[in-house]
């Protein structure tokens, strides 16, 4: 028998986007770092590979919430809001994904999601949807956050905002010539700490990123991997996916 781990690490994904390659890069760097996965939403819209993705989460994946293309590509959500290049991928991989696939994104459970003594969610404690971008967004929606440590996506940026008593602060992304940063939470803080995205990066850095938690020693852990980008842009490319989302995987943006 294994031994018991004296303490659970969690590998956090956020915006996977049907991109494999990214996935199989960000879980062979993160390989006997973690004991269990979790996901903020959006494992599927723009990238090539949703089944693939979404057949790795029903095996893989412990606890994840729902995201906006994962709602789209479901039939969950009014296509009407998405722009042009979006609305593209989501109609396509509505094609593309199989009845069993589908059938999981829709009954994705809406975020917050409460896990132990933390929480997960895609958009912000308030409303899935919404975009955490600014100090004042975070400041906005402070009275709703009522664990210690969440975790959110959507954005595609790295990084977060921490409380403090002095207010709040953002935490920044890594620098591109860094591939990890330790970020220990001080007793008296709340984060809302964003692992960045695997599939689709949008803060000028197209490496992969994810993060490590470990809760007993109040601990993050961000980290980038480079991935096999001319491989996911070759199949979005070939599937005849829009090219500027295979274009804007170089750029991070």
């Amino acid at each position: 028998m294994a031994p018991t781990p004296p303490f659970m690490r969690y590998l956090v994904l956020s915006d996977l986007h049907a991109n494999w390659e990214a996935l199989q890069a960000v879980l062979e760097h993160a390989r006997g770092s973690y004991d269990a996965v979790l996901c903020c939403g959006d494992l599927v819209g723009y990238g090539a590979d949703p089944n693939l993705i979404v057949q790795w989460a029903r095996q893989h994946v412990a606890a994840v919430v729902r995201g906006n293309h994962d709602k789209a590509c479901a039939g969950l959500e009014d296509l009407e809001w998405f722009n042009p290049v979006a609305r593209a991928a989501a109609l396509w991989t509505q094609r593309t994904l199989t009845a069993d696939n589908r059938e999981y994104l829709r009954r994705l459970p809406k975020g917050p999601l409460p896990l132990d003594g933390f929480q997960i969610l895609h958009g912000s404690p308030v409303d899935e949807d919404q975009y955490l971008v600014t100090v004042a967004d975070v400041q906005d929606i402070s009275s709703y956050v009522d664990r210690a440590v969440s975790f959110f996506g959507h954005t595609h940026v790295q990084g977060g905002f921490l409380w403090q008593r002095g207010g709040v602060r953002r935490v920044a992304k890594l620098p591109a010539d860094e591939q990890e940063r330790v970020l220990e939470l001080p007793p008296d803080s709340v984060c809302l700490a964003n692992p960045g995205a695997v599939g689709q990066p949008r803060d000028g850095d197209p490496r992969a990123a994810y993060l490590l938690y470990v809760p007993e020693e109040r601990i993050l852990i961000y980290r980038r991997v480079a991935y096999d980008l001319a491989t996911a842009q070759r199949k979005i490319l070939d599937a005849g996916l829009p090219p500027a989302l295979a274009h804007r995987l170089t750029l991070g943006a």
